[in-house]
């Protein structure tokens, strides 16, 4: 009979201490589970967890980030980005879901650019014109990672883009760290270096919807844009050259605007890069998005020149998000950091060139807050 009662009381305890552990919550730092294998290489998925509990998780192919989850005014935490669970859907070419891009975000013409006397050709991946690295930029390679704090979570990611790789001169290194802050901020440094003259321009391509629920679309969401000017594009979304004013315009939006208040003034939707008001290179608010109904909200700080504001024009239902509903038209939007399209054959727009003895560096901040 002792030993009954002796078993029944381990039992119990041991029973306690799993609720115990179940009920704790998530731990900060970081941990890493097994994403799936592509081309025999391991992909991997860190979870960034800072102290209240709120998370990211980052794959190593493409350095997608898959998820973000924060609270709403209620305390109800859901992702505020379009993502997968798991590697499959992304090797079906979804629209550059939470990734990194590069060597060149965005377009530039033709597919074509020249460096002293040399001449460059592209793939053409977007009609005539390049985009966002060619057919296999750097949202579909996979990163080597290295857990640098797991204390206040950063996570570091280095690709080496070989000379001649989708067309591109030069040796590049480049290597990304994210870090999630114990105040909700989403914090990403690039740095690169190259052996041959080349263009560089990375920026991140996460898809927000503050709403947490891709079955409320985003036209609702409030958008705030400190530029004073844009730069207009042609039939193919190649910028004309030409820096415009966006006062008296469906584009300024230096006031908070609801989203959906001019989007059908603009023939196709948003899809334009901002010239940010900021003069120079230091880490400056350029941006606010809130969405009233969850109460969050999110500020945009950058060292870069440019913001892209994608309207989520082109998503049509052909993806199913994480939570198991379609991402349909215009259900998320982008806020990509940058310098110009085309920058390479636009010599009035600040240069993209990048040389050999010199560092490419550039940080972008996404922070969360509740309204």
């Amino acid at each position: 009979m002792k030993k009954i009662i002796v078993l029944l009381s381990i039992v119990v305890f041991l029973f306690s201490c799993q609720s115990s552990n179940n009920n704790a919550g998530p731990v900060k730092g970081i941990s890493k589970s097994n994403f799936g294998t592509l081309d025999g290489k391991n992909v991997e998925l860190y979870t960034l967890t800072n102290a209240k509990g709120n998370q990211v998780r980052i794959t190593t192919y493409g350095g997608i980030v898959t998820s973000w989850t924060f609270p709403d005014k209620n305390g109800k935490s859901q992702s505020i980005l379009v993502g997968f669970d798991s590697l499959a859907p992304y090797l079906q070419k979804p629209p550059y879901f939470g990734a990194l891009i590069g060597r060149y975000g965005n377009r530039i013409a033709n597919g074509k650019f020249e460096i002293d006397v040399a001449s460059y050709t592209l793939a053409s991946n977007d009609g005539k014109n390049h985009l966002h690295g060619g057919e296999r930029g750097f949202d579909k390679v996979v990163w080597d990672a290295a857990i640098v704090n797991d204390t206040t979570p950063t996570l570091l990611l280095t690709y080496l883009s070989k000379d001649g790789e989708e067309g591109y001169p030069g040796n590049l290194k480049v290597a990304v760290r994210y870090t999630l802050t114990n105040n909700d901020a989403l914090e990403i440094e690039y740095t690169a270096t190259t052996d041959k003259s080349t263009y560089v321009n990375l920026t991140q391509h996460n898809y927000y919807n503050l709403s947490g629920n891709v079955e409320q679309n985003i036209l609702d969401h409030y958008l705030q844009i400190d530029a004073a000017n844009f730069t207009p594009v042609d039939s193919t979304l190649i910028p004309t050259g030409i820096i415009q004013a966006v006062a008296g315009t469906p584009f300024d939006f230096n006031t908070s605007e609801k989203i959906g208040a001019r989007i059908d003034s603009v023939k196709g939707g948003y899809d334009h890069n901002w010239v940010l008001n900021k003069k120079d290179t230091s880490l400056t608010k350029v941006a606010s998005l809130y969405d009233a109904g969850s109460g969050r909200k999110m500020d945009v700080y950058t060292t870069e020149p440019g913001l892209q504001f994608y309207s989520g024009n082109f998503l049509d239902g052909k993806f199913i998000n994480h939570d198991g509903k379609k991402v349909n038209h215009r259900t998320a939007l982008c806020l990509e950091t940058q310098h110009f399209p085309n920058s390479p054959n636009q010599h009035n727009f600040p240069t993209t060139i990048l040389k050999p003895g010199q560092l490419y560096k550039s940080k972008t901040v996404y922070k969360m807050s509740i309204l």
